[in-house]
């Protein structure tokens, strides 16, 4: 249920409005109690179509969050063209945890989808996003860093879709965010993912990832600022001038560029995110912290290209992501 502080008919009413999504939670320390998540409302003077932002679908991401409280200060029924539903910290539990997946079930946002209304908290949010919200939205933006666990070169990735047009759509927007890169894939798992619920809805959707390390800096956060403008602008939903910066297309379609751990251990990386790698160059060597007699496991460069991503902390785990690869494809245009 989405509910509103002054009147719940807020969703198509003109004006700025501010309210959360609220689902029943029943626990040992609320009987009758409820998970509330804020959201903002701007229905604007002129009009045009919907976009729906997000932040925080994982908890332990920054940028997103920061870039939509910007956009909701700074952002009036004037400045908006069409309506503009903004959620800086979707998965509200886990962002107050800090962590990736929620403390309340364990259940990662980003893989619950389409969720289910009689689930667990995580699918009842999954649920209100796929039945209610991307309904009502023309262009869904899915602002996202890489957690404590990765470390991503800044980007602003669209999918490779089927559908020519749809797949066009999304480039464009992409390119329109203006990252430092900006970014071709297609997920290596998108089960239960909000991406493939807003791509199969037939939406315009841009998502990103835009630096990691469980933290956000001066410059990730300014990238993730201006980029929302940029592609809310494109699309005529804001009023306010983009400030299109150099891009380098990056393609990730590749399965070959994904680099995972087969050994646990101390991770030393002998490369660093932007690099120019060449195929079977040593990316990193693993000590076992056990056994010092151990000769060091490596991992090599299954593909030449560009360092995209890297695991962040010191200690890895078989099956975890280690690096991306990717193909520089040089300069790109701005629609």
């Amino acid at each position: 249920m989405i509910v509103f502080e002054k009147d719940n008919a807020a969703l198509d009413m003109p004006g700025k409005h501010y309210g959360h999504i609220r689902l029943p939670h029943s626990a040992d320390d609320s009987a009758w109690g409820h998970v509330m998540i804020p959201l903002v409302v701007i229905n604007g003077t002129r009009p045009g179509q919907t976009a729906l932002v997000m932040g925080g679908t994982h908890g332990d991401e920054y940028e997103g969050p920061i870039a939509i409280r910007h956009l909701i200060d700074a952002a009036t029924p004037e400045t908006i063209f069409g309506r503009l539903i903004a959620i800086p910290a979707l998965n509200a539990p886990a962002f107050r945890a800090a962590t990736r997946t929620s403390p309340l079930d364990g259940v990662n946002l980003n893989r619950a989808f389409p969720g289910a209304a009689s689930g667990t908290i995580t699918q009842k949010i999954a649920a209100v996003i796929n039945d209610t919200l991307i309904p009502m939205a023309d262009l869904v933006i899915d602002l996202h860093s890489g957690g404590k666990t990765l470390d991503f070169l800044p980007m602003a990735v669209s999918h490779i879709l089927d559908d020519a047009d749809q797949d066009h759509r999304c480039a464009t927007a992409a390119r329109a965010f203006g990252a430092p890169w900006t970014a071709r894939l297609r997920e290596i798992d998108d089960t239960g993912m909000l991406d493939g619920a807003a791509e199969r809805a037939g939406r315009t959707f841009v998502t990103t990832e835009l630096g990691g390390a469980g933290t956000a800096t001066a410059v990730s956060a300014e990238i993730a600022i201006s980029g929302l403008r940029n592609v809310l602008a494109h699309h005529v939903h804001y009023d306010w001038p983009a400030g299109a910066r150099p891009s380098r297309g990056l393609d990730l379609s590749d399965p070959g560029g994904f680099h995972f751990a087969t050994h646990g251990g101390l991770f030393h990386a002998h490369v660093a995110l932007g690099d120019t790698v060449e195929q079977h160059q040593k990316l990193a060597d693993i000590y076992n912290v056990d056994d010092l007699c151990t000769v060091p496991k490596s991992i090599h460069a299954q593909r030449p290209g560009i360092l995209a991503a890297r695991h962040v902390p010191g200690l890895i785990k078989p099956g975890d992501c280690a690096f991306v690869i990717g193909t520089d494809e040089g300069p790109i245009g701005f629609p």
